[in-house]
């Protein structure tokens, strides 16, 4: 049984801040989880959000309805701690709790019966899983120097095993197909993808799908904002560039909608976001309903990435023909200050995530260290 609700909202401050198409962030921020069972053995989870907030959701309004209760039930206490939160929001910081929650009790539940979380989410599909890297963030300086910099930070990222790389747009159309020109003169054959934080309307997403198109590049992540979904259709209607959506979003009734606008080619679902793994599986399945596969976002402390990691382990790619490209990891090109909480971490070589055999998710938290990031 669950004995103890513990959260710890962190902080670091980087040494060089960094932005995207809606924001700028000096500090890298973090909630993690840690749900202790009558025997001792621990689960960790993280949460996507504003911390000191999910703190408050996570010990004061779900704690209680956590304590006592059997750590293998994730289904039923999923749905326990969803329909507490029914009345005062669907979607927003409570299911940011929830999600840190059921990521921890996928920790807990694996340790438990002594099996990987891949494994318990339906079986482990491969071994070991190329990656790509989110980066080419918005940074401080002269314009003149914006270009070059992105260049070398590709070069850098490339040169590290990445197998493709999501770059940010959004910041003016005609600054997007500039650096999008660029990127494909300096390397004519790696995958590109963009990503722009929900900052175009469909007008000027249509321009920058054309000219991203023009460059080869393979999709387009959150043109649009996600209300009203109906805009997902008009630009759909005007591009044969591939998009993808979610990562803002959370519940398989959030992502149903989206569905509805036959739009969307991939969806990405946040496990520390979208209502934690439970859901994420949930999501994978109705998408699959539909042909739309679903790919994890994994921006956070090793235990997001983990999770992300066995959630791509333990998927099964459609159509299913034997030469199928195989899903990509996303890993950090800013670095994550909270390894050093970890003595142990997602093993990256050559581009390549080994998926773990040991229980649970595979990370280990030196819980001694969590003080030096504290709020």
């Amino acid at each position: 049984m669950i004995r103890e609700v513990r959260a710890f909202p962190l902080r670091a401050p980087l040494s060089e801040s960094f932005g995207w198409a809606r924001g700028k962030a000096s500090v890298r921020e973090a909630l993690l989880v840690q749900l202790i069972a009558d025997d001792g053995t621990e689960g960790w989870g993280e949460c996507a959000g504003p911390p000191e907030v999910l703190r408050a959701a996570v010990t004061a309004f779900f704690g209680p309805l956590l304590l006592g209760q059997d750590p293998l039930a994730t289904d039923p206490l999923w749905d326990r701690l969803w329909q507490a939160a029914l009345p005062h929001g669907r979607r927003g910081v409570l299911i940011g709790a929830l999600s840190g929650i059921d990521m921890a009790l996928w920790d807990l539940k694996g340790k438990l019966l002594g099996q990987p979380v891949s494994a318990l989410l339906g079986g482990r599909t491969r071994e070991r899983i190329p990656c790509y890297t989110t980066g080419l963030y918005f940074r401080e300086g002269p314009e003149s120097e914006r270009v070059p910099r992105m260049l070398a930070e590709a070069h850098k990222a490339i040169e590290g095993g990445a197998r493709a790389l999501l770059v940010q747009v959004g910041r003016s159309l005609a600054a997007d197909a500039a650096l999008a020109r660029a990127l494909r003169k300096e390397f004519p054959h790696t995958p590109f993808a963009a990503e722009a934080h929900g900052s175009y309307d469909v007008p000027e997403a249509a321009i920058i799908c054309r000219a991203l198109a023009e460059q080869g590049f393979t999709a387009l992540a959150d043109p649009l904002a996600t209300e009203p979904v109906t805009a997902w259709s008009r630009l759909a209607a005007q591009t044969t560039l591939p998009l993808s959506a979610g990562r803002y979003e959370q519940t398989r009734w959030a992502f149903e909608a989206l569905l509805a606008t036959q739009a969307i080619g991939t969806f990405q679902v946040n496990p520390a976001w979208c209502g934690g793994l439970s859901e994420a599986q949930k999501i994978r399945t109705v998408a699959s309903a539909h042909g739309v596969n679903v790919v994890p976002r994994s921006m956070g402390t090793q235990l997001n990435l983990a999770a992300a990691l066995h959630f791509l382990a333990s998927d099964i790619r459609h159509p299913g023909r034997v030469e199928l490209r195989p899903p990509l990891l996303e890993t950090d090109s800013l670095g994550d200050p909270f390894d050093a909480l970890f003595t142990e971490r997602i093993e990256l070589e050559d581009g390549l995530a080994t998926v773990p055999t040991t229980p649970g998710l595979g990370v280990t938290i030196n819980s001694t260290l969590l003080d030096k990031f504290a709020l």
